[in-house]
């Protein structure tokens, strides 16, 4: 149970999980209950609760907890994927992590082992999207078999079941979702038709050096 007086602790992470979790509702990345998000400042996690329907969800519906899942802020039961959560702040140097149920890239997940890098754009999830190993959810096993499979990657598929992007905080993290279900529908497509052109090493090494060149996708004066 948190103690007295926490109402306020992570108050701008709680706001950006709510809007974050809106947003996603919106877009149909995440249905009713299913999904969660998370944030982290320091020891401290705000993340979605179990049960909640995003599409409605309030800042002060978002718990906090520890490290260790324990909650010290909120009134809520955190998501049943907090294991997941905390095993990727456990490995990797982000601010969020977004979990969803997206159409395109749930169904994916039930039919490769990686989504090859078709598009340029794909740069920022860190190029293929690697599909995890399947496992029950909120389980220890699953956590570590997604992790495992962000290694190197900003975003993976969990087998037949879902998503996950990390990312510096909650807007980065929420735009990477969508990213990767558009990349996915777009390789989608693409397969439909027939082969789809991979990009290789070489040409994606082109592409991130006119980006950093040229500063692509910051506004800069004439």
């Amino acid at each position: 149970m948190a103690s007295p007086g926490t109402e306020t602790m992570l108050a701008l992470e709680r706001q950006q999980v709510a809007a974050g979790a809106r947003l996603l509702a919106e877009r149909g990345l995440v249905l009713g209950t299913s999904g969660n998000l998370s944030a982290r400042r320091g020891d401290l996690v705000a993340v979605t609760p179990t049960g909640a329907r995003l599409a409605d969800l309030d800042p002060g519906q978002v718990s906090v907890v520890d490290r260790e899942g324990r909650v010290v802020a909120g009134e809520l039961e955190p998501t049943s994927e907090l294991n997941l959560h905390l095993e990727v702040y456990g490995r990797f140097a982000c601010g969020a992590v977004v979990h969803a149920h997206p159409p395109v890239a749930t169904a994916l997940s039930c039919v490769v082992d990686e989504v090859p890098c078709v598009h340029y754009e794909m740069l920022a999830l860190g190029g293929a999207v690697p599909v995890a190993s399947y496992e029950t959810f909120g389980t220890s096993e699953l956590a570590q078999t997604v992790a495992d499979a962000l290694e190197g990657r900003r975003a993976a598929l969990m087998a037949n079941h879902g998503a996950v992007v990390h990312a510096a905080d909650v807007p980065a993290a929420t735009d990477l979702a969508l990213l990767l279900e558009w990349a996915c529908t777009v390789y989608w497509r693409a397969a439909a038709i027939g082969a789809p052109r991979v990009l290789g090493d070489d040409r994606l090494a082109e592409v991130a050096a006119v980006i950093d060149r040229r500063r692509y996708g910051a506004t800069r004066p004439v």
